[in-house]
């Protein structure tokens, strides 16, 4: 009922503590397996919020409510894309969004109100109110933040460049992908091929997500022998499964599919202090991360182990992978809800570098200029207009010929290639029992 919906809410906003890093993820799961409320439900909600300005500064030494409301609004407006999200912006809202981004709030709140922002802005009449706001004045004062030694500053940084850069454009500044020095790094994160709502930095070596799927990436450099290490800096820490993964991993972000949830990878999780291993889970030593820790990760090819690391400190080896994959291992990572972490492939010093020699990927891998720039979402857009598709192309990968049947469902549209990486259909779901190359079409 609506009654039961707006006290599921107003019970978030008004219990979930400030200090808990799960809270806001909570909120959204919990938001996420509610029914879609009714207008009359959220016309309600806005009548007993009663947002504006004025109560964006009211209990300035309470933030955990106005964090929890700006969660709120937040999930409300992802899930509510379209009319709905247009009418839940209403001036009083937005104008407590816009104030809670001001100096005086505590960094958290600026945090979910920026994503609240971010999300009411993927309608694109929510993304002309906000943008008349001036809203980018403001983000190019909180994107000095980037770097900050305070980690929730630093979450308030990058999500105000990611908003300068893809959202509320600001006339006249640089975009960052144009400005930032990548002269030194020749392994990043793979911007081609992650889940899609992930956030990846400028260089390639950071990653946030603010969505309520588990968003996965890799780094660009796969090794089949040798040893291997890399680290991770936790900025949040919630859960994430990082580790290493294979080319034959599944990430289905919106099935909860990440790193260690099939047999061909396997990730450590310091939140729930578990390693996983084909959507199973162990308990681990180390205890729970935190911000500004430093996770290792070594890949032994010659030994066929993985070791992960807290700061140095070491758990014994991994070994169960090794019976389904032995090459063509990747680094790789998956974010529950408002994670972020930082990944060194090598291009700086380590900080707890393993007592055996080991390689790391940026002494062997390489990236062209181009390879390396990672464009704004509204640029890559604007270059994928540009592409024209034959008529008669694959309609997976529109590079080859559509010229294979899968049966027995008999639907096609397919290269042979792409067919070969499918177990089901994508149009019927029924599985595939045999691929057929229809040599007639072939011009």
């Amino acid at each position: 009922t609506d009654e039961g919906w707006l006290e599921v809410v107003q019970s978030l906003i008004r219990v979930i503590p400030l200090e808990d890093p799960l809270g806001p993820a909570v909120i959204t799961l919990l938001l996420d397996e509610c029914p879609l409320p009714t207008k009359d439900a959220l016309q309600k909600l806005t009548e007993i919020l009663n947002l504006s300005g004025a109560a964006a500064c009211q209990d300035a030494c309470h933030p955990a409510k106005h964090r929890n409301t700006t969660a709120v609004l937040g999930c409300l407006a992802e899930k509510l894309a379209g009319p709905a999200s247009i009418g839940l912006l209403s001036p009083g809202i937005l104008e407590y969004l816009l104030h809670s981004l001001n100096f005086q709030s505590h960094p958290t709140v600026m945090l979910f109100a920026l994503i609240a922002l971010e999300k009411f802005a993927q309608t694109s009449e929510n993304k002309m109110t906000v943008s008349e706001s001036c809203i980018s004045d403001q983000l190019i004062l909180l994107e000095k933040w980037t770097d900050n030694p305070d980690y929730l500053k630093r979450q308030v940084g990058f999500c105000a460049q990611w908003s300068l850069d893809n959202l509320f454009l600001k006339e006249g500044r640089q975009f960052t992908y144009e400005k930032v020095d990548l002269t030194n790094i020749r392994a990043m994160l793979n911007s081609n091929d992650v889940s899609e709502y992930l956030k990846i930095s400028p260089h390639g070596l950071e990653a946030r997500c603010d969505a309520s799927s588990f968003e996965s990436v890799r780094c660009t450099f796969c090794v089949d022998s040798g040893v291997w290490y890399y680290e991770v800096t936790v900025i949040t820490s919630g859960v994430m499964q990082i580790g290493w993964a294979t080319k034959d991993s599944k990430f289905l972000n919106h099935e909860g599919y990440g790193i260690g949830d099939d047999e061909y990878s396997c990730a450590y999780d310091g939140c729930r202090q578990l390693i996983w291993y084909n959507a199973r889970s162990k308990p681990h030593s180390h205890p729970c991360w935190k911000e500004g820790d430093t996770i290792g990760f070594l890949l032994d090819l010659q030994e066929k182990q993985m070791i992960f690391y807290l700061n140095g400190n070491q758990l014994p080896a991994e070994k169960q992978v090794f019976s389904s994959a032995v090459s063509g291992f990747f680094a790789a990572a998956s974010f529950m809800s408002y994670q972020q972490c930082e990944f060194n492939f090598g291009a700086k010093r380590f900080k707890y570098p393993p007592s055996m020699k080991f390689s790391t990927f940026n002494d062997y891998a390489f990236l062209t200029a181009e390879e390396k720039i990672i464009l704004p979402r509204h640029r890559r857009l604007a270059l994928l207009k540009q592409v024209s598709i034959r008529e008669n192309c694959c309609t997976l990968c529109c590079d080859e010929v559509a010229d294979t049947e899968l049966r027995p469902c008999g639907h096609s549209d397919l290269c042979m290639e792409c067919a070969l990486q499918l177990e089901t259909c994508p149009l019927c779901r029924q599985e595939i029992q045999t691929r057929v190359r229809q040599i007639s079409h072939i011009s």
